[in-house]
């Protein structure tokens, strides 16, 4: 197969190969592929899966998705911008017993607009279904000149040298073909044949559960829910039931076999009038997982490959987003020659503590449903007056614990690379990191809290692809740090805005941001900065506190030469 124009051909030569096309292997691809790097995506099935799988892209896996010109886009195949993103408890979808408000996109955008302080994100969440949210990643991979898609090709062996990553493939036709690139991240799931191959072990609890997922559709089911809309609807005996983003299409969450009859099971649980089709039935484990390490010299891994959670919260795909954001920009940078040893290095810091955050962050939003279900008594099933009395006694033990699932704010925003080798150090405690509440702060190693200028504009839409350094008391006298950045062949853009009171928000009117808008320092002065600031963003020098113990924990994976 040659390659397509403006690419290299069979074999390459390309700067990176990524092993796997779900949402962490396309999103990658895209970023890299916007950079200018020469990406060669590679993906075993022939198209994207029809599965649901995920449905909720989080705010803050929005934001990126706009950094990357696709959130609108995204919004048009998920749930319209007034649709129902409440969640009920129930025994069935006739006989409610906690309902859960929470707003709709439309809604958070009023609220966002309105939000001055920092809290809010930029970007609404969004529902939509992975089977609609992979085709729009592919089709923009494939349109990027420097990016060669190939579904149908799956990776069968690599070996890495001092240069670079041999990638071995063979094709649906039995056609074995070679690749060779600088590095290979493997995007390929949780029975990552990459992670496999290099003996890397998953750590945690694993199979917790075995589930069936029932993909069913309906024309007419979701305008006739009988106890209203909603997105996700717990039902007290285990199963959930999840509205698809195109509202007409459903799955059932179940620990039946998978081949159970489910249309009576279906017809059980939703009671009414509707035509209805079970399309497929997929089978899978429930997982608290994390790799004891995300990377092997010249090949890294991200998404599924590294992190296997609970889908309860929502941090599986999107955690898999973080993943590749932070990931990118170093591989760009270190494939563009300005990239220092210690960028790469701080991949697998920054990463796998968020990993391991999130992992457990899903166990604990799974028990949320468990203890509300364990208290239900047989008399919540009842008809009549003692159920109804049954069920408004669960009621407020089944809110406060449902809301485990859905409002983990502080894990979706808050997270940090505080005492990552590529961020400055700041005297105090790091930014607190809490599973539900988001306080923010621009203290270095936080990603920058959303603001808006006076002007209406978002300060993230200032940013481009390199380093920034943001004043926001006017001009500084920034020729120095230009000098250092310019030395190294670092993009920096100096940015200067008259928004003082920002200046509350963020900590300081002076703020150097990394390209994935991560904060590396902020300070009064540039002449208060680390005189060593742009080697430290950059990957060429260590923090002293990350010397002293922050960087401690790095896994010693070798420095690559740029």
């Amino acid at each position: 197969m040659s390659g397509v124009a403006g690419k290299p051909s069979q074999g390459g030569p390309w700067d990176v190969i990524v092993s796997g096309a779900g949402p962490a292997g396309l999103t990658l691809a895209i970023d890299l592929g916007q950079r200018g790097i020469r990406t060669l995506l590679l993906e075993r099935n022939a198209a994207p899966g029809p599965w649901p799988k995920m449905e909720r892209t989080n705010a803050r896996s929005m934001e990126i998705y706009r950094r990357l010109g696709l959130a609108e886009t995204i919004r048009a195949v998920g749930y319209d911008a007034d649709t129902s993103m409440d969640v009920f408890t129930a025994v069935d979808l006739a006989t409610p017993i906690a309902r859960l408000r929470y707003p709709t996109v439309g809604e958070e955008r009023a609220r966002i607009a309105a939000t001055r302080d920092g809290s809010a994100p930029l970007e609404p969440y969004q529902l939509v279904s992975q089977y609609a949210l992979e085709p729009v990643l592919k089709a923009t991979a494939e349109a990027l000149p420097r990016v060669d898609v190939r579904f149908g090709e799956e990776t069968v062996g690599f070996a890495q040298d001092a240069d670079g990553v041999e990638v071995e493939t063979r094709d649906a036709d039995g056609r074995v073909r070679r690749h060779r690139a600088r590095f290979l991240v493997g995007c390929d799931g949780g029975s990552s044949f990459v992670r496999k191959s290099l003996g890397i072990r998953l750590e945690g609890q694993g199979r917790l559960k075995h589930m069936s997922q029932v993909q069913f559709r309906s024309e007419t089911l979701y305008a006739r829910i009988p106890i209203g809309k909603g997105r996700h609807y717990y039902l007290a005996d285990g199963a959930i039931v999840v509205v698809q983003g195109n509202r007409t299409d459903f799955s059932l969450h179940t620990d039946l076999p998978a081949d159970t009859d489910f249309v009576p099971v279906i017809r059980r649980y939703i009671p009414g009038d509707y035509d209805l089709e079970v399309l497929r039935v997929n089978e899978w484990d429930l997982h608290l997982l994390v790799a004891e390490r995300y990377r092997d010299r010249r090949v890294f891994l991200a998404g599924d490959a590294v992190h296997l959670v609970i889908p309860t919260g929502g941090l599986g795909m999107n955690t898999a987003v973080g993943d590749v954001a932070d990931l990118a920009w170093k591989l760009a940078a270190t494939v563009q020659g300005w990239g220092g040893p210690m960028l790469l290095d701080s991949y697998e810091f920054e990463r796998r503590r968020v990993g391991l955050f999130n992992r457990d962050a899903s166990g604990w939003a799974a028990q949320g449903p468990v203890r509300w279900r364990a208290a239900a008594t047989p008399a919540v099933f009842l008809p009549g007056a003692e159920g109804e009395a049954a069920r408004a006694a669960l009621a407020p033990l089944a809110q406060a614990e449902q809301r485990r699932v859905h409002d983990m704010v502080g894990a979706e925003l808050g997270y940090h690379y505080a005492g990552s080798p590529i961020v400055a150090s700041e005297p105090g405690a790091p930014p607190p990191w809490d599973r539900v509440r988001y306080v923010p702060s621009a203290q270095p190693g936080a990603r920058l809290p959303h603001a808006w200028l006076p002007d209406g504009r978002a300060v993230f839409d200032l940013h481009g692809t390199g380093y920034t350094l943001l004043a926001l008391t006017g001009a500084p006298h920034a020729d120095a740090l230009r000098a250092a950045f310019a030395r190294i062949g670092a993009p920096l853009e100096v940015i200067a805005v008259e928004a003082p009171e920002l200046v509350e928000v963020y900590g300081a009117p002076l703020l150097l941001l990394r390209p994935d808008l991560h904060v590396v320092w902020r300070g009064a002065r540039l002449s208060d900065a680390p005189p060593d600031l742009a080697d430290i963003a950059t990957g060429h020098a260590c923090d002293r506190r990350s010397e002293a113990g922050g960087g401690a924990a790095l896994h010693e994976s070798g420095a690559v030469p740029a």
